[in-house]
């Protein structure tokens, strides 16, 4: 259906402008699917995640909130999920935001 193809489009822009805005400071893996980037955080996600509210005034879900602990381990931490449901032109603003915060921490 055309409205799929088109969904599918601005999608593919949205992640190719948030990769080529964010691949100088963090290695930026395109998904195999979904709306999301899943990305290593430079210090911890939750760290990550509030001081990139607080400075910035964007809002990421630190991984270790997504899944749970097994073994000692969450596999979710120091990962964040970067949701690109916004318009183009708000995820392009974010990812600037992001970048600029990346390259403080």
């Amino acid at each position: 259906e055309q409205h799929v193809k088109i969904n599918r489009h601005e999608y593919r822009e949205k992640f190719n402008a948030v990769r080529d805005i964010l691949s100088p400071v963090i290695d930026v893996r395109m998904p195999d699917a979904g709306f999301y980037f899943w990305q290593k955080t430079p210090v911890s996600d939750q760290d990550f995640a509030r001081g990139l509210y607080d400075q910035y005034h964007v809002t990421v879900l630190p991984g270790s909130f997504l899944s749970r602990e097994t073994e000692g381990l969450n596999p979710g931490e120091n990962h964040v999920r970067i949701a690109l449901v916004a318009p183009l032109d708000d995820c392009i603003e974010a990812a600037s935001r992001i970048r600029s915060f990346i390259e403080q921490c």
